[in-house]
């Protein structure tokens, strides 16, 4: 069995190695030139460290306060923002996301974090590139591996920058001089680039690899998205099938790892546990980041997923419905009912719309949502101890017993004053998804482990993920049947209802199978903004029986049309106790360029996005 990656623990040296270590601006530029020192990459070990860094970047974004995930998630379908106790967060999108705005902050959004870290990782990719040739190897394959990896980080990140922010700037070698004179280049042309350099990559990265670094598996995996981004929807099939076909990956469709004696829970639950998601007998996993206890210092205070992603139910002011007054509900993680312990202490940043935490889940069987897999606010149970010693047996019938759902007719008894923040709340999230009970040394402290959620590894490709994406390869083609069958082997494996009807099959089936397999996986608004090129570059009908055009995309997309279809929110402008309305624009199809990327890019251009301030000075992206 291969090991965790060993080299792990040296990510500080490698990221002092290829990264910027000073308070140096992190826009766009090579004014960061001299805080690293390619020199020390000439032996493979220090290339392979190297590329740890790169790899710390992207594990950054799923972990933390606020983590940037939260962002794209937002920007969907399938979520908003749900910290309603102050005005700054990204809730109306139309006066918080501009080019000026505060784009990287816990309480604003990541937008800007985004376009700093994805170019500080590209950069970093690119010294390894550029010095490919300075090491020596121990053979052609051991040198093509290192290279084809490093195409693979860069690949990642510009698939990602080019479906937030458009046509942005192509770099393919390290900057050996301060330059300001950045041109946007053409979406299209940077993904031929990309799909290149992984085509090269897919030659020679092995799945023979240690845990957290690139595999084969998730190059294909990556390729196949490229290849759907530039509407080659055969190419993007063949990728797929050489991960699914590969014979080095399998869908767990059995019990496995630590949990696989719990009779309470199911596959499902095994599958997204802290610590089966490395081991070897996980066959489901194409790429990982890894995030164990040892390295905490470079993920401060590990995911912190319970805290972003379940309700503020510890908030809501919750009291008995007898009249007495006793507060129903504590998070006190020393009480004998500790639901704080058992389910964390959230803060509702990620607050799940109805479409993704109701409208999509009418199969009773689905083990996703299964009792104890899937939690709503009707599952805790009153466990203020006071109510135990109340003078009302009312009170003391209710300890331990489920939340009562509030209705309007008593909605008044059982919340303080009737108040009742149902934004951040009051809704259900996926347990088996964001428990984490880590037993590192903050295990005893009651606001980080497990309130918060602590070190896990996390997936970032999965080969749930990999059927998926054929699917949507060949329903773009119009194979329904095969899409169909795709879908059908996930929702297999979650105990689903097997799709039969193929004249149902649409681009919607595939973004609600999506949107119950990768929470927190999926970057949603990348993948929402991928498909509505698609539909505008192929002028393909949409379910909901529009077409769309690429000269109109900013004014007109899919993009747009589904998130006002499915997500409550926007569609009607729900206003938050703060007074902020959610709302949501179609030029936000693509993100604000930072005016910073701009302001000192003195001597080229940076193209804005339409709908934003600076849009009316564009010249013509590149377009090689």
């Amino acid at each position: 069995m291969k090991k965790i990656n060993k080299a792990l623990v040296l990510l500080c040296t490698a990221a002092l190695l290829v990264a910027d270590t000073g308070c140096k601006k992190n826009y766009l530029d090579a004014n960061q030139l001299s805080s690293y020192s390619p020199e020390n990459l000439d032996n493979p070990n220090a290339m392979r460290a190297a590329l740890n860094g790169v790899a710390l970047i992207l594990r950054r974004e799923y972990f933390g306060d606020s983590a940037p995930m939260l962002t794209e998630s937002l920007f969907s379908d399938v979520a908003v923002d749900g910290t309603t106790d102050k005005s700054t967060p990204a809730q109306d999108l139309v006066t918080r996301i501009t080019p000026d705005a505060n784009l990287n902050s816990d309480d604003f959004n990541k937008v800007g974090w985004y376009w700093d870290n994805s170019f500080t990782a590209i950069r970093q990719a690119n010294t390894i590139i550029t010095r490919i040739d300075v090491p020596k190897y121990a053979s052609e394959a051991e040198r093509n591996a290192i290279l084809g990896s490093a195409y693979f980080f860069r690949a990642y990140y510009y698939y990602r920058l080019v479906h937030q922010f458009g046509d942005v700037p192509l770099l393919l070698t390290d900057l050996d001089a301060p330059r300001s004179d950045f041109y946007s280049t053409k979406r299209e042309v940077i993904l031929a680039q990309m799909k290149t350099d992984l085509e090269f990559a897919q030659t020679w990265v092995t799945d023979n690899v240690n845990k957290g670094e690139v595999t084969k598996g998730a190059v294909s995996h990556l390729l196949t998205k490229v290849n759907l981004a530039l509407g080659k929807f055969d190419d993007a099939i063949a990728a797929a099938t050489n991960v699914i076909g590969s014979g080095k990956y399998g869908m767990m469709t059995s019990r496995f790892g630590s949990t696989a004696s719990d009779a309470t829970k199911n596959v499902v639950w095994d599958l997204h546990r802290m610590d089966n998601k490395a081991i070897s007998t996980n066959k489901e996993a194409l790429f990982l980041v890894i995030d164990r206890e040892a390295f905490q210092g470079f993920t401060p205070n590990g995911s912190q997923l319970m805290r972003n992603t379940v309700p503020a139910w510890h908030f809501a002011n919750l009291r008995s419905p007898s009249g007495s007054g006793i507060q129903a509900i504590t998070d006190a993680v020393t009480a004998e009912i500790p639901l704080t312990k058992m389910y964390g202490r959230g803060i509702g940043r990620y607050r799940g719309t109805p479409y993704s935490t109701k409208y999509i889940w009418t199969d009773q069987t689905d083990y996703r949502h299964a009792k104890g897999m899937w939690m709503d606010m009707t599952d805790l149970v009153y466990n203020n101890p006071a109510l135990k010693t109340s003078k009302l047996q009312m009170d003391k019938d209710l300890y331990g017993k489920p939340l009562q759902q509030y209705t309007d007719a008593n909605i008044a008894t059982v919340f303080q004053n009737g108040a009742l923040d149902t934004i951040r709340h009051w809704f259900g999230w996926p347990h088996y998804k964001v428990f984490i009970n880590s037993t590192n040394a903050l295990a005893n402290d009651p606001y980080w482990s497990p309130p918060r959620g602590t070190n896990t590894d996390w997936y970032v490709f999965r080969l749930a993920e990999t059927y998926l994406l054929r699917a949507e390869a060949h329903y773009w083609k119009g194979d329904l049947g095969l899409a169909m069958a795709d879908i059908n082997v996930v929702r297999a494996r979650a105990n689903a209802t097997i799709l039969t009807d193929v004249s149902k099959i649409n681009i919607g089936t595939i973004l609600d199978e999506r949107a119950r397999e990768l929470f927190w996986e999926e970057p949603r608004k990348t993948e929402l903004t991928r498909m509505a090129y698609i539909f505008a570059m192929t002028g393909k009908t949409a379910y909901n029986g529009k077409t769309y055009t690429l000269s109109a995309f900013s004014d007109q997309n899919f993009f747009y049309d589904r998130i006002m279809e499915k997500n409550d929110f926007y569609k009607n402008n729900v206003r938050t106790i703060q007074g902020v309305n959610y709302r949501i624009a179609p030029y936000h199809v693509l993100w604000p360029v930072p005016a910073s990327a701009q302001r000192f890019n003195t001597k080229g251009h940076i193209n804005q996005n339409k709908g934003y301030s600076g849009y009316e000075s564009n010249v013509p992206a590149l377009d090689k």
